[in-house]
């Protein structure tokens, strides 16, 4: 008979724990969250301390049994399940329903799927973290609330189908807000000049006027711009000076969650939720040939920079085998964590220095080799030197003009040489999207040119001078990379929440994207603008971010989970009752920004039996409608037992 009865998340996983532990052990899926909160009531009972009532998921009925099974035929029960509050509530709710066949259960963690981390962590086994589970189950419950009070308001005053989430509505006000900041946007006209010149040694070189008597260069129309470019052909240039200035530019830290999100959909152009599903895999093994399954990176969970001490000694031993010691700074590099970050876990990086992306490159996918570069490469530059650049800059005298200038020469490229091989890719996705954050690695416009050697006060060459007009440019809409960076910023959500948040609100109608940017629908600002008045703490942003701070607390012990649901639930009641005497416009609908197109007359948006649809303000004289209803896919938390992706739930009619 097995000793020992493992149970973790996903299938994939398990058949990569089972090669590390011997035949007393049976390593079973529990195939993701096995109970939950029920789909038919609110199921938390107020009155009576927020007591939870949980029910096992419809569709895990059958793993539950036979779990119940497998316990009762062991010595012990070894919950492994992923080291973050989602695994810890797993884990408890097995415990619970595990314990009458088996009393006997522990816990063991590990940050990595590899023989190493997994024999330590069964060594070393725990007692569950009673607070890290508080902490899920107060978000549990506080998103219950939410969906479940607001969303019913919602059905009464605007119409049926919508829904509002702790969250996920956050997410949605700042698209709204960007997309209002971008209508009332007005557009200024300039008109920039730049003059190509001729030093007495080549290159030839192109500067732009910055400043006409000492003040910014500001050319408002055409007619200014033409008269200046006429006065300037007549007029000498003279280098007024030179100035050149050493710089560094410093390694960025290794990967957490949202750096790598972030980084994967500005070169890939990869969904967020793509991204952890991909990541996903690499956590929880590939096969690489003769190697068998290999766990290839570190819990991609993480919103902490931090890297073991094993993890750094190897980072360095590779890179003064594979450089010199000129690229290896004289101690390790370490990065400062933000506030409330989970330091237990470390950054993403791989499990091993033996597996280089181009070594295991034949066995991955396409998508899933791109992800694991971008994690390897981002740890070993984290603890390579910095790139030692001289940055040149001309001052340049035309008149009362002043032109500028600058140039860039690598004097030694650092922690740049890892990224050689991928500077045309990186390049390309540059240039396709401005709007989005320029990345460590990335030239600067200086570093674009090379200027001349020249002394200060040498004539220089007019050889051309042209101005073309252009127009101040309102804030870019967010794309998923963008958004995630600055729901990070403003503390909203955390790892495992940007994906789902993202899915939401778009599943919802919300917002659509057009060419990779959400635009919010005429619903999303309008069901925005109804939570905005009616529910200032819901939709509050500093509110919000100070609520996940609440459950890091929570997390590590610091604050009662009763506590903050009683002062949460207060507030959110008050609320309630205030909207519950506004008026509604489900019998008018929601007015969009659209014509009709048999009539003219503007439609709305209304609720049916069949779901939303547009529909004209004029009727009964005009009777135009057009369904809105798009099947929806809703992301759930656990993986596919055939190929480790992501699985969905749709619903459609």
């Amino acid at each position: 008979m097995p000793r020992s009865l493992v149970i973790v998340e996903s299938p994939a996983k398990a058949k990569t724990i089972n090669r590390y532990l011997g035949s007393d052990y049976i390593v079973q899926s529990s195939m993701g969250h096995i109970r939950d909160l029920p789909k038919s009531s609110l199921g938390v009972d107020v009155e009576n301390d927020f007591t939870p009532k949980y029910v096992i998921i419809p569709d895990r009925r059958k793993q539950v049994t036979a779990l119940k099974k497998a316990a009762g035929e062991c010595d012990e029960v070894v919950l492994a399940a992923d080291p973050d509050r989602e695994g810890e509530a797993i884990c408890w709710h097995l415990r619970d329903l595990l314990k009458e066949k088996n009393p006997n259960i522990h816990r063991v963690l590990f940050h990595e799927i590899t023989r190493k981390a997994v024999v330590e962590a069964f060594q070393n086994k725990l007692e569950l973290d009673a607070d890290k589970f508080k902490a899920q189950q107060t978000r549990r419950i506080l998103d219950r609330l939410v969906g479940y009070l607001i969303s019913p308001l919602l059905w009464k005053k605007v119409g049926r189908g919508l829904s509002a989430g702790r969250v996920q509505s956050i997410a949605l006000r700042i698209i709204c807000e960007r997309e209002k900041e971008i209508k009332a946007f007005v557009p200024e006209e300039f008109w920039p000049i730049t003059a190509a010149l001729r030093a007495s040694a080549p290159p030839d070189f192109k500067a732009a006027l910055v400043k006409i008597d000492g003040r910014k260069a500001r050319v408002p129309d055409g007619e200014t711009a033409g008269d200046l470019v006429e006065k300037l052909r007549q007029t000498p240039f003279i280098l007024n000076d030179v100035i050149v200035r050493k710089k560094e530019k410093s390694p960025p830290p290794p990967h957490i969650t949202s750096s790598l999100q972030q980084e994967a959909f500005r070169l890939h152009r990869y969904p967020v939720k793509r991204t952890m599903s991909l990541a996903q895999r690499l956590y929880e093994g590939l096969e690489l040939g003769e190697r068998g399954l290999v766990g290839l990176i570190t819990y991609m969970r993480t919103d902490s920079f931090r890297l073991s001490d094993e993890a750094v000694n190897w980072a360095r031993g590779y890179i003064s085998s594979r450089w010199s010691p000129d690229y290896l700074p004289e101690a390790p590099r370490f990065f400062k964590n933000r506030k409330k970050t989970q330091d237990a876990h470390e950054a993403i990086r791989p499990t091993s220095p033996d597996l280089p992306p181009e070594a295991v490159k034949p066995w991955l996918k396409k998508e899933e080799f791109y992800i694991y570069r971008l994690i390897w490469n981002r740890f070993i530059a984290s603890q390579m030197s910095s790139a030692q650049v001289e940055e040149t800059e001309f001052d340049i005298r035309a008149g009362e003009c002043q032109f500028s200038t600058k140039g860039e020469v690598i004097l030694h490229p650092g922690f740049l040489a890892l990224y050689d091989d991928q500077k045309k890719e990186r390049a390309k996705a540059a240039a396709e999207d401005r709007d989005e954050e320029e990345s460590f690695d990335e030239p600067s416009e200086a570093a674009a040119k090379t200027l001349p050697k020249a002394v200060k006060g040498e004539a220089l060459t007019l050889l051309g001078i042209e101005s073309k007009q252009n127009f101040t440019q309102p804030p870019p809409r967010y794309t998923e990379g963008t958004l995630v960076k600055e729901l990070e910023a403003k503390g909203i959500g955390r790892p495992s929440t940007y994906a789902p948040i993202i899915a939401t609100i778009q599943n919802r109608v919300y917002v659509v994207k057009d060419a990779g940017k959400f635009i919010p629908t005429d619903l999303g600002m309008f069901v925005t603008d109804f939570l905005v008045q009616h529910f200032s703490d819901l939709m509050n942003v500093q509110f919000t971010a100070r609520m996940e701070e609440e459950l890091d607390r929570i997390s590590e012990g610091e604050y009662s989970w009763l506590e903050s649901l009683r002062s949460y639930y207060l507030r959110l009641r008050t609320d309630l009752d205030k909207g519950m005497e506004t008026e509604g416009v489900t019998k008018t609908g929601i007015p969009v920004e659209e014509s009709c197109p048999e009539c003219g007359k503007p439609l709305v948006i209304k609720s049916g039996r069949f779901g939303r649809f547009k529909a004209c303000s004029g009727y009964p004289d005009c009777k135009f409608k057009q369904s809105m209803v798009k099947k929806e896919v809703i992301p759930l938390e656990e993986t596919c037992p055939q190929c480790g992706s992501q699985l969905v739930q749709r619903r459609g009619r």
